[in-house]
């Protein structure tokens, strides 16, 4: 049964289908398939270029618009004032809705004065196009500045989290200040996948590796996690890790993974100066 994190009267499935990097052909043949056996939030963007193909397969799957949480990202080119709400029309167009369900701020670009970035995800909302609002890879200056700049409240701040990578700092910030965190890139681009110490726990639990991993995302407060695969025999898989736990020495001996130097994702001009936790 899949669960929510609940926030400002966000209702957002714990766990999604990440869309990144993916094209027409890999997300005609996995989307449907992952709409089919249970996964009820898609996570997408502008700049990924495939937000037709998601309106075009929910449209396709037969289930009610309110059964799917879309969640999609402005692009930081159209942040200026001019260009963000027709940005928003043109990814409602294609992803054949008339709502999105979450719209985040994709990356910090201090090219746009941050008032005015929040000041259009406000406008937005409030015209009943976006339900809900946030940001995505914003350290905690900016997620306390976005914050404090927000009439509505932002519930999601999406950034790269899995065992290797320490992000305490973040998700204390992001509770403090009410925001869910969505995490992506948890199985660290497949390292994850021959990790003894995650195989250890996998083998102990009956599970596999990455369903160790997605279960260790969601059963911390307030995260949810994108799942990714472009392998239809791993959907129902990846779905499957809401009737088991980890105990508490499990946990922390994933967290202990967590070493200086595993950022993936940091894009020269668009990463902020992100706050790692000491060494």
């Amino acid at each position: 049964m899949m669960k929510t994190v609940d926030r400002c009267g966000a209702r957002i499935p714990a766990l999604g289908y990440g869309t990144y990097g993916m094209g027409r052909a890999d997300m005609m043949r996995m989307l449907p398939a992952a709409l089919k056996v249970g996964f009820r939030h898609v996570d997408t963007a502008q700049v990924y270029r495939n937000e037709a193909e998601v309106g075009e397969c929910i449209e396709a799957s037969g289930l009610a618009r309110a059964e799917v949480f879309i969640t999609t990202k402005v692009w930081v080119a159209n942040y200026p004032d001019r260009q963000f709400a027709a940005s928003v029309d043109e990814s409602l167009k294609k992803l054949r809705t008339d709502y999105i369900d979450l719209l985040l701020l994709h990356w910090p670009n201090d090219t746009v004065p941050l008032s005015e970035q929040i000041g259009a995800l406000n406008a937005v909302a409030r015209a009943g196009k976006v339900r809900h609002i946030g940001v995505s890879n914003f350290n905690r200056a900016l997620m306390a500045q976005a914050t404090t700049l927000s009439d509505l409240p932002l519930v999601v701040n999406q950034f790269e989290y899995h065992p290797y990578l320490d992000q305490t700092l973040m998700l204390d910030a992001a509770r403090d200040a009410g925001l869910a965190v969505m995490a992506y890139c948890g199985m660290a681009v497949g390292r994850v996948l021959s990790d003894p110490v995650l195989a250890a726990i996998a083998a102990a639990q009956g599970r596999s590796i990455a369903q160790v991993v997605l279960r260790w995302l969601i059963q911390q407060d307030g995260v949810v996690a994108l799942s990714r695969t472009t392998h239809k025999a791993r959907l129902a898989e990846n779905l499957a890790v809401f009737d088991f736990e980890l105990g508490a020495p499990e946990m922390a001996a994933i967290h202990a993974l967590a070493q200086p130097g595993s950022r993936i994702v940091s894009p020269p001009g668009l990463a902020p100066v992100w706050d790692d936790a000491p060494a």
